[in-house]
């Protein structure tokens, strides 16, 4: 006498539920992670920041990541030999961002 399987335990609805976990694994991965900022300076105000995977988006700039020191996270377009030679010094805890000489404040959004 055949007894009735389920229908939560035939093979073909737990390789369906197994490529469903699966796929919703595969696009959690894929969901993208950033910081967005808003800074401002003595001369402008609301100047977004985003800082995104290992890089920078500011003031039109796509900048790499070239490395930390301490707490200061350093970004250029072509990164130098020398990480503080970079462009642009970002300190997160503060949010001070320095590019090219000039003073920013930054605060996460």
């Amino acid at each position: 006498m055949l007894e009735r399987m389920s229908l939560t335990k035939t093979p073909s609805f737990i390789r369906l539920m197994a490529c469903l976990c699966l796929s919703l694994g595969l696009l959690a991965c894929e969901r993208e992670v950033y910081t967005s900022w808003n800074c401002s300076s003595a001369a402008e105000a609301k100047i977004p920041m985003v800082l995104r995977k290992a890089r920078m988006e500011f003031a039109d700039a796509k900048l790499n990541y070239c490395g930390s020191l301490g707490t200061q996270s350093y970004f250029d377009i072509k990164c130098p030999a020398l990480t503080e030679q970079s462009n642009t010094v970002f300190t997160p805890a503060s949010g001070l961002l320095v590019n090219a000489g000039q003073e920013y404040q930054c605060s996460a959004l």
